[in-house]
C-alpha cells in the first residue's frame, strides 16, 4: 500500500516557496467533454509533433511545423492515408521538413492507426476521454503497440500535451517513487508499472488531485 502523500506535498511546498506558488505551477487536465471536442486532425498533429520533438530541440521542430501542416494536409487522417510511397519519399527531399525517414513514415502509419480507432469509437477524442485514468499505463501500452514511435515516455508526453490526465516518469518522478518506497528503480516491467499505477490511484483518492498534478508535485518534492 502506498504511503500517505502528505509528506511528499509538504516537501514540494517547501521547495517551491509555498502552496500558492506550487499550485500555480501545476497542470490541469481537460475534462472528458473537452477531450471529445478536439478534432481528430489536431490530435494527429500533436502526436506527430511529439514524435518529431523526441531527441530534437523543440524550438527547431516547432518552427518547421507550419510546413508539416501544409505537406501533410492539415493532418487529416483520411487524406494522409491516401498518400502513396512516392509522396512519402518526396518528403525526404523537402528542406522545409525534418528529413528523418523513420519519423516521416510514422505520420502515415499513425494516421492509419488513428483511422481504425475513429471507425470503432467515432472519434479519437472519444476513445481518449473514455479511457479510465486508473489504468493509464494500459493506455501507454496501447499507444506504444498501435502507433509508431510512441514507446517510452513519448506516449505519456503526448497525452500530457493534449490534456489527457497522466503521470509522466521523468527522472525526478522516478526518484520520488523510489523515495516513497513504491519501486526501487525506474518502473519498466509490468509488475513495477502496476505498483506505480496503484500508488498514483491511492494518492489520487487520498488527495482528490488528478494524476498530472500528483506527478508534478512528486517531481518538485525531490528537486
Amino acid at each position: 500500500m502506498a504511503r500517505s502523500f502528505q509528506p511528499i506535498l509538504k516537501r514540494a511546498v517547501k521547495r517551491t516557496g509555498g502552496l500558492d506558488r506550487l499550485e500555480k505551477q501545476l497542470p490541469k487536465p481537460k475534462t472528458a467533454r473537452q477531450l471529445k471536442a478536439v478534432k481528430d486532425d489536431r490530435y494527429l498533429s500533436q502526436m506527430c509533433l511529439r514524435v518529431f520533438r523526441a531527441g530534437l530541440k523543440h524550438s527547431l521542430v516547432d518552427s518547421k511545423w507550419p510546413a508539416f501542416e501544409e505537406v501533410f494536409h492539415g493532418f487529416q487522417p483520411g487524406r494522409i492515408t491516401l498518400m502513396n510511397d512516392e509522396d512519402m519519399e518526396a518528403c525526404m527531399g523537402n528542406r522545409a521538413l525534418i528529413r528523418h525517414w523513420a519519423k516521416i513514415s510514422s505520420v502515415r502509419d499513425n494516421a492509419a492507426a488513428m483511422q481504425r480507432i475513429i471507425k470503432e469509437h467515432g472519434s479519437f477524442g472519444a476513445w481518449l476521454a473514455d479511457w479510465p485514468t486508473n489504468d493509464i499505463i494500459g493506455l501507454w501500452d496501447t499507444l506504444a503497440k498501435e502507433f509508431s514511435q510512441l514507446g517510452g515516455n513519448s506516449g505519456p508526453y503526448f497525452l500530457r500535451m493534449v490534456g489527457k490526465d497522466t503521470f509522466v516518469l521523468t527522472g525526478d518522478v522516478v526518484q520520488g517513487l523510489v523515495d516513497a518506497k513504491v519501486v526501487t528503480k525506474k518502473p519498466t516491467g509490468k509488475a513495477d508499472k502496476r505498483k506505480t499505477q496503484d500508488a498514483f490511484n491511492a494518492w489520487s483518492e487520498e488527495t482528490g488531485r488528478p494524476l498530472c498534478q500528483l506527478s508534478r508535485i512528486l517531481a518538485f518534492s525531490v528537486g
